[in-house]
C-alpha cells in the first residue's frame, strides 16, 4: 500500500512538471508520506481519549486558555492554516486537565478541515464530555489557500466562534470571554 502511494506521489512530482528521479526527489515520497502521518494523525484518535477531568471544588468562575496554536490541513485545497484557539468554559460538576484544551485541539485540527467545523468539534466535544455550564472556542487563522494562490492576500485571517450553555444565553458571559480572548 505504501509503495503504491509512493508511485502516486511520483506521478504528482512528474504531472507538476519535475523529475521525481532527480537526487533531490528520490527520497520526497517517503518524506511526504512520513508528514502526512503526522499531519493527518487526528484521525487516530478518540475524542474521549483526551479528557481527563477532575472535581471540581466550588470553582464557579470562567476557565479560559488562550492562544493555543494550532496547524491544519485545508479540505478544500490541501493546503495549510493556522493560528491561535482561544478556549474557555464555565465547570459544573468537573474541570478538565489545561494541556487536555491543547490536545483536544490539535486532535481536530489534524485531520482535513474548514475553521468553521475545527471551531464547533472542539466546543461541542467539551460539552459533551465535560457538561460545564457553558463553552466558549474561538479561533484566529491564516490560510494558505487565500495567502499564496488565488486571492494572495497575505494578511487577512478569519475569525469563527462557537458559543455554548451560559456563554450563548447570557449576555454578560459571552462580552466577558470576547474580551479576554481579546487581552494580551
Amino acid at each position: 500500500m505504501e509503495e503504491n502511494v509512493k508511485n502516486k506521489i511520483k506521478e504528482i512530482i512528474f504531472k507538476i512538471g519535475d523529475n521525481p528521479h532527480r537526487e533531490g526527489l528520490l527520497e520526497t515520497p517517503a518524506r511526504v508520506i512520513k508528514s502526512w502521518k503526522e499531519l493527518y494523525s487526528g484521525y487516530d484518535q478518540d475524542p474521549e481519549s483526551v479528557f481527563k477531568t477532575f472535581k471540581n471544588e466550588g470553582f464557579n468562575n470562567m476557565v479560559i486558555c488562550k492562544d493555543i496554536e494550532f496547524y491544519s490541513m485545508c479540505e478544500h485545497h490541501m493546503l495549510p492554516f493556522f493560528g491561535k484557539a482561544h478556549i474557555g468554559y464555565i465547570p459544573s460538576d468537573k474541570i478538565i486537565g489545561l494541556s487536555k484544551l491543547a490536545r483536544l485541539t490539535d486532535m481536530f485540527a489534524r485531520r482535513l478541515q474548514n475553521q468553521e467545523r475545527l471551531t464547533d468539534q472542539i466546543a461541542e466535544t467539551l460539552m459533551t464530555n465535560l457538561k460545564p455550564k457553558g463553552v466558549g472556542v474561538v479561533l484566529e487563522g491564516k490560510h494558505f489557500c487565500m495567502m499564496s494562490r488565488g486571492v494572495q492576500k497575505q494578511d487577512s485571517s478569519m475569525i469563527t466562534s462557537s458559543l455554548y450553555g451560559i456563554f450563548m444565553d447570557k449576555k454578560s458571559v459571552k462580552e466577558e470571554f470576547l474580551a479576554l480572548c481579546k487581552k494580551s
